[in-house]
């Protein structure tokens, strides 16, 4: 007979925007039944949440069995495969149907392997639980590895695996530039250089695979990584004495691969040949839609499920939040999306407030936090803060930059238009994101202040807090 469930909210997937939604719906209607269908029993909770202004937050991503999440909560580890939105029922892997009232669509995304790829087993992607492990199991046993993408993930592998050669390709002029720009990312290669001695001295607690109650290693695959997902791994590489060496190969792709004497063979497309043991394909993500449904979502260009406002997608009483959807409403000036933990947080608990509002009938707006772009990161060992128009996105070449930087201790990028500013890079301890932040979103003409407004003899808090 087949197992049937009832509940008022349903979510799919455990990764941040998952739980994110959920504790959000656990509070404002503790007395509804929810129900968590998701494919791995670790999930991702949002903890040593620190607010470093109004709409950024540092934080950190661990991993629980999901049966530690409160609330009037069910749990069921499984797979949905597919959606009747008629009915208002889903349906299992293991054949497991679950009626509700509202549902979000966590599902999140799956690594986007280069073309050349083809299903290579020396070829790995690396964006959820599953992943990282094979990844950890594959760096015990070799010598010399390629990394292709230029993003958070690839820079901080980079900076984090010791005792193994790495060849990193981009096809962009500096490293990771989906972050920063070429001046942060000079900060960042002095510490390419001298990996081997800060890494030395940094590390003093042994990385380890993290295992479930049961005592075996949780091989499903689980929501995206969240910052510091290496801290719990041991990512030293197969030869202990081998120096650290990184190798940066700008400007080019990949263009064919083959197997010579057991390892991968890579080209690339400067004419350059790469030996090495295996690949790992960093360069970015498809929206995971693993799943089928009576009625076809609106989907996006970039395939994510489109949602509006209040994170509803085409489909009545459904909602999605993260990684899977693509934001579909006119936005804030100063916002945009990237598909980061931040916003995945974000994401989820603005649906947990819709689907509560539409439960009770009643009438709410789009949090605040859209109204600016802000993401916190650590990379290459540094505190990495970005605001706003960050990099100029958006604005062609209408717009000035003001630059103050310190080597090996601070990098302040200010992205101005027609005297305001508009975005920032704040890398290091600076202290400056309330202030930053205050300035963007009041969109206060600077112009009088000139260069002096970063001008570390100044206490700019003071003029604008």
């Amino acid at each position: 007979m087949q197992q049937q469930y009832e509940s008022t909210f349903l979510v799919i997937g455990g990764g941040i925007a998952g739980v994110s939604c959920i504790e959000t719906l656990t509070f404002l209607c503790p007395d509804q039944k929810i129900i968590l269908v998701t494919e791995s029993k670790l999930i991702k909770t949002v903890t040593n949440l620190v607010p470093l202004a109004k709409a950024v937050s540092r934080f950190d991503i661990e991993e629980r069995n999901a049966e530690t999440l409160k609330g009037n909560l069910t749990v069921l580890v499984d797979r949905m495969v597919s959606v009747n939105s008629t009915t208002k029922t889903v349906v299992t892997e293991k054949g497991i149907e679950v009626k509700y009232k509202l549902m979000c669509l966590c599902t999140g995304a799956r690594p986007k392997l280069i073309d050349q790829a083809a299903d290579n087993p020396l070829v790995i992607g690396i964006r959820d639980t599953e992943s990282v492990l094979e990844f950890q199991k594959r760096i015990k046993h070799s010598k010399r590895i390629a990394i292709v993408g230029n993003g958070g993930i690839a820079s901080e592998i980079v900076y984090e695996i010791r005792n193994i050669a790495i060849h990193w390709v981009i096809k962009d002029s500096f490293i990771s530039q989906s972050f920063v720009d070429p001046g942060a990312a000079e900060l960042f290669q002095c510490k390419i250089r001298n990996k081997s001695n800060v890494q030395s001295e940094t590390k003093t607690t042994f990385k380890r695979l993290r295992y479930d109650e049961d005592g075996q290693s949780d091989n499903k695959s689980g929501g995206a990584l969240g910052p510091d997902w290496h801290r719990t791994l041991d990512l030293d590489g197969g030869e202990r004495e081998m120096p650290d060496s990184v190798v940066v190969h700008k400007n080019c792709e990949v263009r064919s691969m083959s197997m010579e004497n057991e390892q991968l063979a890579v080209t690339l497309t400067n004419g350059e040949k790469i030996i090495c043991d295996f690949l790992v394909s960093a360069t970015g993500v498809n929206p995971s839609l693993n799943f089928i449904t009576d009625v076809p979502f609106e989907l996006a260009g970039d395939g994510g499920i489109l949602v509006d406002e209040l994170m509803k997608t085409s489909i009545d009483g459904v909602y999605a939040a993260g990684d899977v959807c693509t934001a579909g409403w006119d936005k804030a000036k100063h916002w945009f999306q990237m598909r980061l933990w931040t916003q995945a947080r974000q994401f989820g608990s603005m649906a947990g407030k819709s689907m509560a509002a539409a439960l009770e009938g009643n009438e709410i707006y789009q949090d605040f936090c859209f109204e600016l772009f802000g993401h916190v990161t650590q990379l290459f060992g540094y505190q990495v803060v970005l605001l706003g128009r960050f990099n100029g996105q958006d604005l062609g070449r209408n717009y000035e930059v003001l630059i103050r930087t310190t080597p090996d201790l601070e990098y302040i990028k200010y992205v101005l238009v027609d005297g305001k500013v508009v975005g920032a890079i704040l890398i290091g301890e600076t202290g400056l994101e309330e202030t930053t932040e205050n300035l963007i979103l009041n969109e206060l003409d600077v112009t009088p202040y000139g260069d002096d407004l970063l001008n570390p003899d100044i206490d700019i808090e003071d003029y604008f807090d």
